[in-house]
């Protein structure tokens, strides 16, 4: 069971809850920005779901509320150090370096160090989009899955995200190396749900549907041993290549250490005005998405969407229809809202 809210009353509370916690009123509004937006199009195991920690993390000073966010250039390149902030801060931080190095160079990387989990990758992906250039963005995270023919986790679930602009919404690539999301498993240990078959193995290598005894084990790679080939290239893109934890190094902000999880990111902007006109490269793209919505649909299909197509019709639901906040979150929610003087999220 779930009640819905508005974005305006969930954008104004997460802000507020937040701002509490000691965290700045315009970085607040940064890290209220990208939850909300990903609970918008329906990522909700990325989105305010994620909110109680990151307040737990900050409260306890395993996250630092006021970060000073360095940043460090050499030509198209630049190094950003987070200084343990929020990972949605830092984040967006960084993708705005890349795009300022696109702008000037036509291109810019950005390898970033000292940060924490970020949430929805294509977020960062999509403010370049917007400026129309092409978006990348690459991530470590915590041990969880093996490497091809083990069984116990290395890598992260390692996302990797595009987003490409075109003369309507962008088309939005983001996806984990392994079969699900981490987030997804952990969704469902919170709610007491089982996960499908296939998605994890317990502590002992055995296949399992049990959350709790996936979160013990690991997640399984998507593609078997591409995926781990995935997660590897991804790590070496965000922690190797940034000067981050990487590997087993990487902390995880659910157990009950105080180390900063010192999480690496890396961020691409590619200035397509480079390349060709941008119109140009919007009518390519219009006629690649006509091209693949024209192919004759397999059986049991009644339409092809693009990557990042379903996302944009749930935000487009949501915003008329209210973002769902489950009985359980609302609850956690609500409790936060009292420890730190908070006006409850009460359902109409």
């Amino acid at each position: 069971m779930a009640d819905k809210f508005s974005v305006e009353t969930l954008t104004k509370f997460c802000r507020e809850l937040l701002v509490a916690a000691g965290v700045p009123e315009g970085d607040a509004d940064v890290v209220t920005d990208v939850l909300i937006d990903t609970s918008l199009e329906g990522i909700d195991t990325h989105g305010i779901s994620r909110l109680p920690i990151y307040l737990s993390r900050v409260r306890n000073g395993r996250i630092n509320a006021r970060p000073r966010i360095t940043v460090e250039r050499s030509g198209a390149v630049a190094v950003v150090d987070g200084d343990n902030g929020l990972g949605q801060l830092v984040a967006v931080r960084s993708m705005e370096v890349a795009i300022g190095l696109a702008a000037e160079y036509g291109v810019g990387f950005v390898a970033t160090k000292h940060s924490n989990h970020f949430g929805a990758a294509s977020y960062y992906c999509k403010m370049a989009a917007r400026r129309q250039m092409v978006g990348m963005a690459f991530s470590n995270t915590p041990p969880g899955i093996p490497p091809w023919g083990g069984r116990r986790p290395y890598f992260g679930t390692n996302p990797i995200a595009f987003a490409f602009p075109t003369d309507k919404h962008p088309v939005v690539v983001d996806m984990s190396s392994s079969t699900v999301a981490r987030g997804n498993i952990i969704l469902a240990a919170k709610e007491g749900r089982e996960i499908p078959p296939g998605w994890a193995i317990d502590a002992d290598g055995r296949p399992t549907t049990d959350p709790k005894k996936a979160l013990e084990g690991a997640v399984l790679p998507v593609g078997g041993a591409k995926g781990y080939a995935l997660a590897l290239a991804v790590e070496v893109m965000s922690g190797i290549i940034s000067g981050s934890a990487y590997g087993p190094e990487v902390g995880w902000i659910y157990d009950e250490s105080l180390k900063p999880v010192n999480i690496g990111h890396s961020f691409i902007a590619i200035d397509v005005s480079r390349l060709m006109p941008v119109e140009t490269f919007h009518e390519r793209m219009a006629d690649m998405i006509r091209g693949i919505k024209a192919v004759p649909l397999a059986e049991g299909f009644e339409r092809i969407l693009i990557p990042g197509e379903r996302r944009q019709m749930k935000a487009d639901e949501r915003l008329t229809g209210g973002i769902p906040v489950s009985e359980n979150l609302l609850k956690e929610f609500n409790e936060l809202a009292g420890e730190l003087g908070v006006q409850p999220l009460e359902a109409c």
